[in-house]
């Protein structure tokens, strides 16, 4: 008899299971936990962010084994797609799809279910309509008279004995910040690889989303001779060079320009007038047409003064404390956090990303800490859902 606590999963795509509940899953199965990962759908109608892993034709399959992948990452043994639509989920036979995680808690008989909350996270149809889906399951599957017919074919009533949603709370956490100390204490500046830029671009985008962190990120471009920064001015955000060619130049007290440096794509600027609190040592003159990412602690406003005498800046004062309304649990998976990167890298269609590319201590801040709701039974704060 299995003596092991049984986790089961249920999320909509393929990368929920990663996300959501990423490092939770391999903390618990270092423990000897026994897990299930059910995907709804194969994310068919995701993106394809690198198209040597798959075509449009072919996406719903790769992201299968993606999952399948990710969840070896995970050290979870258990993982399946179901057949409904990406997109669509919301679309389903609400008796069909409850009925499926009604027979899947009954057939995997778990001590532990997870989903998503009401929200779908950041509002998607499919996530809600599988949190939907699942809570119902949660609340019938020990009772014989809902679905009956999964009784003749052999499997018995179930009562799941903790239900829990994935949360994320409105975190105060910025990408910026872990940026600046990581290129801080390097020590020769830093350029990044085009896979860099895109890994970056794609976990800022990710990271947003969830709630990770609470950057303001946008990409503009400057024509030739524009000036993206000028020397004096306060420094409040991070750019790194997507494209172009930019000059560093200084200008002394009686206006003369001297050029310091030339910065191309993959280069950060910024980061020394945020470390030091000082106000910016020089120039930086697009020399092309230069496209930058822009991380900053918040929205432009439209009446932002520039250079050194500038009275109104971007600077913007930020709340400390994060929202955590109705959190029960927050998890540290930390000691986990490498394998949890290695399972986004392993669903490579939507995060075709180097798994070490990024700073450990970055990883910490921004995906270290895994919270949820216990829904059924309700609870105050606990330590750990086992």
């Amino acid at each position: 008899m299995n003596t092991q606590p049984l986790i089961l999963c249920v999320y909509a795509h393929p990368d929920d299971e990663t996300f959501c509940s990423g490092g939770t899953l391999a903390k618990y199965a270092a423990q000897g936990a026994e897990i299930m990962v059910i995907s709804a759908t194969r994310g068919q109608a995701g993106q394809i962010q690198d198209v040597q892993a798959a075509t449009r034709r072919t996406l719903g399959a790769a992201r299968e084994q993606e999952l399948q992948r990710a969840c070896e990452c995970l050290g979870v043994h258990h993982s399946i797609c179901w057949d409904y639509m990406d997109g669509r989920l919301q679309e389903a036979d609400p008796v069909q799809l409850i009925g499926d995680v009604v027979r899947a808690i009954r057939s995997f008989r778990p001590d532990i279910v997870i989903t998503f909350d009401p929200t779908g996270a950041y509002g998607h149809p499919d996530h809600i309509a599988i949190s939907h889906a699942t809570t119902s399951a949660c609340m019938i599957c020990h009772d014989p008279n809902h679905y009956p017919e999964h009784l003749t074919d052999g499997l018995r009533p179930h009562n799941a004995a903790r239900l829990y949603h994935s949360y994320f709370p409105n975190r105060r956490s910025l990408m910026l910040d872990q940026l600046v100390k990581w290129l801080a204490g390097q020590r020769h500046l830093y350029r990044g690889s085009l896979s860099f830029i895109q890994g970056l671009s794609i976990f800022a985008e990710e990271s947003l989303m969830l709630r990770y962190a609470n950057d303001f990120v946008t990409t503009r471009w400057y024509p030739p001779g524009f000036c993206i920064v000028e020397q004096g001015e306060i420094g409040t955000s991070l750019y790194i060079i997507i494209s172009g060619e930019a000059d560093v130049v200084q200008e002394a007290a009686d206006g003369t320009l001297s050029q310091l440096s030339q910065l191309s794509a993959g280069d950060f600027f910024g980061e020394m007038a945020l470390v030091e609190h000082k106000p910016r040592m020089a120039h930086v003159i697009a020399r092309t047409v230069v496209t930058c990412m822009i991380f900053s602690p918040g929205a432009p406003t439209t009446f932002a003064g520039r250079g050194a005498d500038a009275a109104l800046t971007d600077l913007q004062i930020r709340e400390d404390d994060p929202t955590f309304q109705g959190v029960t649990a927050c998890i540290d998976v930390s000691p986990y956090i490498r394998q949890k990167i290695r399972a986004v890298a392993a669903h490579r269609t939507q995060y075709p990303i180097d798994p070490d590319m990024f700073p450990e201590s970055m990883l910490i801040e921004l995906f270290g800490r895994e919270y949820f709701i216990r829904v059924h039974p309700p609870t105050t704060f606990e330590t750990d859902l086992i």
